[in-house]
């Protein structure tokens, strides 16, 4: 399942991170997105989702989150 469909307040292991843009990849795991990290989705909002990575909360798009895969 993507991250987009995730549930509010449900916390998620990351299975994959499905891109092949280096560059996208890389920005995603400085924040600590990679494959057996836990994930939560805080809110979603219009334009992206709000997400709780280790000890952060970042603002993410939706082309980020598609990416994500839980």
């Amino acid at each position: 399942m993507k991250l987009a469909d995730a549930v509010e307040g449900t916390e998620y292991t990351i299975s994959k991170v499905n891109t092949e843009d280096e560059e996208l990849n890389a920005f995603l795991f400085s924040l600590g997105c990679f494959s057996g990290e836990h994930i939560t989705v805080v809110s979603k909002k219009k334009g992206g989702l709000v997400v709780s990575i280790k000890d952060g909360r970042y603002n993410i798009d939706r082309l980020l989150s598609d990416a994500i895969e839980v």
